[in-house]
């Protein structure tokens, strides 16, 4: 007895010993570099889970759950096999844990939990949110923190319910439609756009519940944590108007949506007698866009012009410190004022009569470089490694690295270095090219990014 009793006070000892260690480790990293070992850490454990026996109904290969996992905690949504033929229950559970640990962000969950037992946020934890989280001048990232953990579950707890009222109206057996409405209304509001189903929502496509349902929660989704926590802030303080960022993310995010509408709307000949033509037109444009990634209509059909204009919806993406990727609307809106300014010759540059800061130009310009360089390089890498047409090896691309998930159903077909390059690209779009280069050449001890409080979040 009293052997054991050694033996176990042993093991404590040791098992406090390897996480005051692991602590020490996480301390030396810069919050860059914690985002990045975080992310990496929940793909590994992830693709680890789905290569156990009984997360598998048919044998997967390693690299296609490699693919799964990093496509899940990344929210984009491609896949190399069928979620629902490929896994049982546990790792199709697997599957969504991760798409809600990427939708949320790596720091969230566990400083939610420090203040839900009424502790205080470290300066660690603060710094890693910080970087994690573009956040303007005047969010308090506790406050923050809050808000996008509670309306989180109480927008996706909806969504379900709404999602297993359409389904049981659509005769679909109760215990299949309930894991089916929690399962894609996770993944709509994390904009990852993972289905159950083999063709994404098509068998859906004139079912406008369902398809204003998925819209409703991948907007809330993709327009960020910013827009919620700002106008829930006005709505209690009963104040009048909403911050610059927001009103920026709103109005850019509407124009793009209907420009995308109106372009499939006129220009697809294949859907011009579809009795759902505005519909799909809508739902397509939203999809690009928010980087949600569903399709009600067949990608692989479009016609060239429409499919190069989901491309440009696609490299945008969503909003910051919201649940898409993509370059974001904010810095659009940076670059086009930049621009602008040059052709009228202005020294102040401005958008919607608020000047933008250099620092805010700068780093829109470092992203936009860095996601056209990647995509760019991408594409000619796999152009080497797959004999498939470049503009769908383009169109791919573009998708993984904006973390939407839109496919001309090439994904599959690919070989393994094509799979591993898509795999690296959605990883890097997730984490944020800017944050992954910084934690990977930035100097010790550099600055650079370690609070991002300013008028527009980028």
């Amino acid at each position: 007895m009293q052997a054991k009793m050694q033996m176990s006070a042993s093991a404590k000892s040791s098992l406090a010993q390897l996480l005051k260690n692991y602590r020490k480790f996480q301390l030396s990293l810069s919050p860059q570099q914690n985002l990045l070992f975080g992310f990496f850490s929940y793909s590994l454990v992830g693709w680890v889970l789905l290569c156990m026996p009984w997360a598998q109904s048919v044998q997967t290969s390693w690299v296609d759950n490699l693919f799964v996992a990093v496509s899940a905690i990344s929210t984009t949504g491609l896949s190399t096999v069928s979620v629902a033929d490929n896994y049982t229950i546990f790792g199709e559970f697997i599957v969504l844990l991760l798409i809600q640990i990427g939708g949320i962000g790596y720091m969230t969950f566990t400083s939610f939990v420090l203040l839900a037992r009424k502790s205080d946020l470290t300066h660690w934890h603060q710094r890693v949110l910080n970087a994690e989280f573009a956040l303007p001048r005047g969010f308090e990232i506790q406050d923050f923190l809050r808000s996008v953990i509670l309306f989180t579950l109480i927008v996706e707890a909806l969504g379900a319910i709404l999602f297993f009222i359409f389904f049981m109206q659509e005769g679909l057996s109760a215990q299949h439609a309930l894991w089916s409405s929690i399962f894609h209304s996770v993944s709509s509001f994390c904009t990852a756009g993972f289905s159950l189903y083999n063709n994404s929502f098509e068998g859906y496509v004139g079912h406008f519940g369902i398809n204003m349902l998925i819209t409703f929660l991948s907007i809330l989704g993709s327009i960020g944590f910013i827009v919620v926590t700002d106008v829930w802030q006005q709505i209690r303080k009963n104040t009048l108007g909403i911050t610059y960022t927001s009103r920026v993310i709103l109005n850019v995010t509407g124009l793009l949506m209907l420009l995308g509408t109106i372009w499939i709307y006129f220009f697809e000949s294949s859907i011009q007698d579809h009795p759902h033509r505005l519909l799909i037109s809508f739902f397509q444009s939203m999809s690009a866009l928010t980087t949600v990634g569903y399709n009600s209509y067949s990608i692989g059909i479009l016609g060239q012009s429409v499919l190069l204009m989901l491309i440009f919806l696609m490299f945008i993406g969503a909003s910051p410190s919201g649940t898409g990727g993509g370059l974001k609307t904010t810095t659009l809106t940076a670059l086009t004022a930049f621009v602008w300014s040059q052709i009228r010759n202005q020294k102040e540059i401005s958008f919607f009569g608020k000047k933008i800061p250099q620092e805010r130009l700068k780093v829109a310009s470092a992203a936009f470089i860095l996601y056209a360089f990647l995509l760019f390089f991408a594409t000619l890498l796999m152009s080497t490694t797959e004999r498939l047409p470049i503009h769908q090896l383009f169109f791919e691309a573009t998708s993984a690295i904006g973390t939407v998930g839109l496919s001309m159903g090439i994904t599959a077909q690919l070989s393994t270095y094509g799979k591993v390059i898509l795999v690296f690209i959605m990883f890097a779009g997730r984490l944020g090219l800017l944050t992954l280069g910084i934690a990977m050449m930035a100097q010790k001890g550099s600055s650079v990014h370690a609070k991002k409080e300013v008028d527009l979040a980028l």
